[in-house]
Formats: C-alpha cells, sequence, structure tokens
C-alpha cells in the first residue's frame, strides 16, 4: 500500500481516487461494447444494510454507460395484485436480455432481508425463500444470464454517521425514511437474517462477494474492479468516426430567431443577441 496516496486516516486522496475511478470507467465502457456484441446477459445484484453505499456503486458504474444495455432495477413496494403472485414472478421481468446488463438496487433478496425482520412475510414463505432461492438462480443462469451478487458490509458506527449526515442535509433528508429508523433497532436481528441468508444461498456456483463499504472511495474501486475480473472481455471500442459536412440548404430559409420561445438567460449570452437567422 503506497501510503502517500492516502490520507492521516488512512482514506484514499480524492485525486488518486477519482484518477483510479476514470480508470475503471474506461475499462467499463469497453466491457459494454463486448456485452453488447456477444450478446451476454449479465445480472449484477447490490444488497446490504441501509446506507452501506449501494446506490453510489451503481451510480459510477452508470453514469458513463448508455441506459439501453445497462440498466437499474430498483423495483418500488410491491403492489397488491403483485402480492399475489409467484414472489420471484416481478423480479423475472427484469432480467437482462441478450447484449444487456442489469443493475439490481436491492433483489428478491428482500424477503431475507426486511421482509424477514420486519415481518413483511410469513415464516413458511421466508422458509420457502431460502429454499428456492438457489433452485431460481442455477435457473436463470442454466438459461445463460451471468448472475454476479454483492453484499455491501458496514459497521454500526459507519451506518449512524452516515444517517446523521443525511438529516443534516436537506438535500440527502429525503434518503431517510421511517423504515430506516426502525431498521437501527433492529441491528442484531438482521445480521441474523443476513447470516441465515448466506447459509442457504451463498453457494459454489451462485457466491456472495462481500465488500467491504465502510469507506466509500475504497468500497467503489473494489467493487467496480472485481466485477471487471468476473467477466473476459475484450476492447471492441470503434475508431474515431468522421462526420460527413452539412448538406447546403436548397430553397430553404430559417425562421428568424426572436420568432421562438427561449428561455431566459440568466446565464450567458442571449440569444436574441446573435446576428444569425
Amino acid at each position: 500500500m503506497k501510503k502517500n496516496i492516502y490520507d492521516s486516516k488512512g482514506k484514499l486522496k480524492e485525486e488518486h481516487y477519482e484518477a483510479e475511478l476514470a480508470k475503471l470507467q474506461a475499462e467499463l465502457v469497453k466491457l459494454q461494447y463486448w456485452i453488447k456484441e456477444k450478446g451476454l446477459k449479465v445480472c449484477v445484484i447490490f444488497e446490504g444494510r441501509d446506507a452501506a453505499g449501494k446506490g453510489g456503486v451503481i451510480k459510477r458504474i452508470t453514469e458513463v454507460l448508455s441506459p439501453r444495455v445497462v440498466r437499474i432495477a430498483a423495483l418500488p413496494k410491491p403492489t397488491e395484485r403483485e402480492s399475489r403472485q409467484w414472489y420471484f414472478q416481478r423480479y423475472v421481468k427484469e432480467l437482462p436480455a441478450e447484449g444487456e446488463m442489469v443493475l439490481f438496487d436491492r433483489s428478491w433478496y428482500n424477503r431475507a432481508g426486511v421482509e424477514k425482520v420486519m415481518g413483511f412475510c410469513t415464516e413458511e414463505e421466508h422458509k420457502e425463500f431460502l429454499i428456492s432461492t438457489p433452485q431460481f438462480e442455477e435457473m436463470i443462469q442454466r438459461s445463460g444470464i451471468i448472475l454476479i451478487k454483492y453484499w455491501f458490509s458496514i459497521s454500526d458506527k459507519e451506518q449512524k454517521r452516515r444517517f446523521e449526515a443525511r438529516n443534516e442535509n436537506p438535500m440527502k433528508r429525503w434518503k431517510l425514511s421511517p423504515m430506516d429508523l426502525k431498521a437501527r433497532t433492529h441491528w442484531v436481528d438482521y445480521s441474523r437474517a443476513k447470516d441465515e441468508m448466506f447459509k442457504h444461498t451463498d453457494t459454489e456456483k451462485s457466491p456472495w462477494y462481500v465488500v467491504n463499504a465502510d469507506i466509500k472511495r475504497h468500497a467503489r474501486l473494489n467493487c467496480i474492479s472485481h466485477l471487471l475480473g468476473q467477466i473476459d472481455y475484450e476492447d471492441l471500442t470503434p475508431d474515431p468516426i468522421e462526420f460527413p459536412k452539412i448538406s447546403k440548404p436548397v430553397d430553404y430559409e430559417r425562421p428568424p430567431i426572436k420568432n421562438m420561445n427561449w428561455v431566459p438567460a440568466k446565464f450567458g449570452e442571449n440569444p436574441l443577441d446573435d446576428k444569425r437567422s
């Protein structure tokens, strides 16, 4: 470990973090081309406690990629009809087609976590989930889907700090929910539920990969780096294209720009001052 790239608290300095993130994002673009060209079906699951940083790493993955190839599945609370369906049914329709990668910001593992701890499912439903999930995942893997599962591990102390930071920032306060606060009182219950979930679903064919998430920068870089290592890909980035020249207008005259409803120019130049037509 190069000490000069870390601060006194052992946290990667911002300039080094940004440089490493840029390198990884460049590789993500290459992976995207490969997934599309080879018709791969990639499903990545992000699970963990509230405020563990799942959304942060998903954002860093998707911000440089095409939403037509890489999309996020973050399902809301099930509707009344969905609650009467086969449990996995609403997740199945979110699975990737050929040439796609889907990032699940929480997934079918809700049943093993929040539903179990908060009493939103019965003991029988929870037991059935633990039995069915390895079979369900093996089935989708046999269909050709590459399944990768990440658990973001965060300490009690760090989760509390992040909750308090959200509460103090009006622009982040929306991230806090009554369920988040209630979950704090069930910390040990969530630990027990997670351990039981791992016991049944951390299999050889579909393992859980645990990310140390107490330092966000490290978690993002480590997770993205690991994700890139799960798929053998080559650089299929196309060469720069040569843009054609604009064709000359024939019997066409643009209307005066003053006839258009321009957004008031509070910043920058006023287009009405432009001499163009």
